[in-house]
């Protein structure tokens, strides 16, 4: 045989054999360290914030129905003296005068206006009157009451039924 080509034959033998060794050997590695890099103060930042959109989210689609535990048009009852405490002496019952059950007006002094006038200024009570706002002047009749005095911060109404006076101050 020729040498070139014993020389091939054993060459390519050679590395047949070395292929063969390396894909039969086990090759056992040793154990490599993974290092998780620590968390950037950004991230759980965000980590925080996506955990209460979260929290958000649930709260504003609950899944279990509200359960009705008080009416909302009730005051509560008062609550009764726990045994052992004398409960408060109750105020002797005051018999109410007539003139205290009559309604009061629902007046209320807006603002006065002045202008000037000959005699000294000449002032206008603005007065809310349910709502609406009444310019009333010394001796107008607003309602069932005549207006009798307009000072700089005070108007006087007098009843004119029972001649009672009111007055309303500016707040």
């Amino acid at each position: 045989m020729n040498t070139k080509r014993v020389a091939w034959l054993v060459v390519g033998a050679g590395a047949v054999a070395v292929w063969l060794a390396g894909a039969a050997t086990t090759g056992v590695r040793p154990p490599q360290v993974i290092v998780v890099p620590k968390p950037a103060a950004i991230d759980l930042q965000g980590e925080a914030l996506a955990a209460e959109i979260t929290r958000l989210h649930e709260r504003l689609r609950p899944t279990a129905a509200p359960v009705q535990t008080r009416d909302l048009f009730r005051y509560a009852n008062r609550v009764a003296a726990k045994p052992g405490e004398s409960a408060p002496a109750a105020a002797p019952a005051v018999p109410l005068a007539p003139a205290d059950l009559t309604p009061k007006p629902a007046f209320r002094l807006v603002g006065i206006a002045e202008d000037a006038g000959a005699d000294g200024p000449v002032r206008t009570a603005i007065v809310s009157n349910g709502g609406a706002l009444v310019f009333v002047k010394e001796g107008e009749a607003l309602s069932h009451f005549r207006v009798t005095r307009i000072a700089a911060d005070v108007v006087e109404f007098t009843n004119s039924d029972d001649n009672t006076l009111l007055r309303l101050a500016l707040k």
